[in-house]
């Protein structure tokens, strides 16, 4: 198997990644201000509530004052891939992923972190197909993959990831950021979420090994309903520092049908600033 990386080939004119991604859902961009209040609201409704480190934040600052400490989660070998989905706009910012999309409309759209490189025009050229909802050639996408201690099988929603009989699985998730280009010569999607039972374990073995040193940290559940609101989940988080050009048309076939019921790409958390939320990388 072959993972693609971007490179830039001579004689190519190439148009940064950023300023062409976005998908075709229309949205009204909210002010500074609204985030500003969402940001103040997380602060004030987390306060001495007992809530741990929190996710997504930026992988280049590895400060953080939040003292609710819990153990790793293990090896993602030694763990149960339960779910996988995505996000459009990386959720982290850092390494190749630190261009703000801007603030969306307040609730998850629009807004992330985008590639920082370069796609070719042929690359960023539009497809014909609708690709998960509205995905289009150049928009950047964080990828996770969910894994847990519970002794489930994978399914839809991160619910598929809780036992029954197990109060507090552990999870860990790998996050892995792609950017989607009109190149079948990219690497293809379907194989990179390739789910296979190895060891006794629901595995996905085809997660990229050569974009960089994972960055590990202590945080939590992401999305775009706890702007304002802890998430109580505990994550131990890998997140690849480096990006991966995939090829659209991949993407929009595993959306016509996997096991994760995944048809769209979700919504985005907004970055925790606050270093009480935040956990200390080692």
């Amino acid at each position: 198997m072959k993972w693609v990386k971007l490179t830039l080939v001579a004689g190519l004119t190439c148009v940064p990644a950023a300023v062409t991604a976005g998908t075709t859902e229309t949205y009204t961009e909210v002010a500074d201000s609204v985030i500003e209040q969402q940001r103040k609201h997380l602060a004030e409704n987390t306060a001495g509530q007992g809530f741990g480190p929190q996710s997504p934040r930026d992988i280049d600052q590895t400060s953080g004052s939040n003292s609710n400490r819990f153990a790793p989660a293990p090896a993602r070998e030694n763990m149960n891939l339960c779910n996988i989905h995505f996000h459009v706009g990386a959720e982290h910012k850092g390494g190749e992923f630190t261009t703000y999309a801007g603030n969306g409309d307040g609730a998850g759209k629009g807004t992330g972190y985008l590639f920082d490189g370069e796609l070719s025009k042929k690359q960023l050229k539009p497809v014909k197909a609708d690709i998960c909802g509205g995905l289009v050639p150049g928009d950047t996408v964080e990828v996770h993959f969910v894994h847990t201690t519970a002794q489930i099988q994978p399914g839809p929603t991160l619910g598929a990831c809780l036992q029954k009989n197990i109060m507090n699985p552990q999870l860990r998730v790998e996050a892995q950021v792609i950017v989607l280009a009109n190149d079948s010569a990219a690497a293809d999607f379907a194989e990179m979420a390739e789910v296979k039972e190895l060891n006794g374990y629901y595995q996905a073995p085809n997660i990229p090994t050569n974009t960089g040193k994972p960055v590990e940290y202590e945080g939590s559940t992401t999305g775009p309903s706890y702007n304002e609101k802890g998430s109580p989940l505990q994550v131990s988080w890998s997140v690849r520092p480096e990006v991966t050009v995939v090829d659209i048309e991949s993407v929009g076939r595993w959306c016509q049908g996997n096991q994760f019921a995944e048809d769209h790409a979700h919504g985005v958390r907004n970055l925790v600033l606050n270093p009480q939320l935040l956990s200390e990388i080692k």
